[in-house]
């Protein structure tokens, strides 16, 4: 166990970026590793949806570890796990949960900084104090990353005018022990080069629309691009289209 948390670290590499096909339960993960990934992880709205519930902690977390479990005991490769906001509020409540995530085999976990079921995001001192406790639970090596929710939660015109908090908080969950830096939903080259720069931690994006292309990210400095839930959705509607087909009489 303790090499696939070490190796799954070292692909976090700046400039050449660990890619994340996310998985949402045990035949999507058998799929994505015999297409070639080295590594897996969840996205919490494809695990969620999978079982038929909402994003957004509304899946009971013994349904969600037992998950990640199945996931991480069906293939060799690391698995992080999508955790949320760790199914709680008060540090102790969180570093509980996350100990329960490590105990299921899963190298790493995104940890978010938003009130999940709430508004907006915890305030720096608070969300850091979540984070320590939370290493403190897990051990020295198991892979907190570290997401940021203010470029989720606005729109793209106004993420230049969040970049300073940001690099702020991502330096600060850094000096709190989380292992990596998520920023979903920020594309700009430019200001994910500047997050990459002034941030002590391998940066990861999440693939969308207006998302810099590979080049501008590479030279950015990214270590980690995810897709989040677009392999769920992509999966999905091609299930709808064959079902379509063969209710419409179009195949037999």
């Amino acid at each position: 166990m303790l090499n696939k948390v070490h190796d799954f670290a070292a692909l976090h590499v700046k400039g050449a970026p660990l890619v994340l096909y996310n998985c949402w339960d045990a035949g999507s993960a058998k799929a994505i590793v015999e297409g070639g990934a080295v590594a897996l992880a969840t996205g919490s709205w494809s695990v969620a949806a999978a079982q038929g519930y909402e994003d957004g902690e509304v899946m009971p977390l013994a349904e969600l570890l037992a998950v990640v479990k199945r996931i991480a005991q069906t293939q060799e490769v690391p698995v992080s796990a999508d955790f949320e906001g760790g199914y709680g509020d008060a540090p102790e409540i969180v570093a509980a949960h996350a100990a329960r995530l490590a105990q299921t085999g899963v190298v790493g976990m995104n940890f978010e900084d938003q009130h999940v079921q709430g508004q907006g995001v915890w305030p720096v001192e608070a969300q850091c104090a979540r984070i320590a406790a939370i290493r403190a639970a897990v051990g020295p090596d198991f892979f907190i990353n570290a997401r940021t929710d203010l470029f989720l939660q606005s729109d793209a015109a106004d993420h230049a005018g969040l970049l300073a908090e940001a690099i702020t908080r991502g330096q600060a969950y850094a000096a709190a022990g989380a292992s990596g830096f998520f920023v979903p939903m920020l594309g700009q080259g430019a200001l994910i080069a500047d997050v990459c720069a002034q941030v002590d931690l391998p940066v990861n994006v999440m693939m969308h629309a207006n998302l810099a292309d590979s080049v501008a990210l590479v030279k950015a400095g990214v270590a980690r691009i995810s897709y989040g839930p677009a392999p769920y959705r992509s999966a999905m509607q091609m299930v709808t289209q064959a079902a379509g087909n063969i209710y419409d009489g179009a195949a037999p």
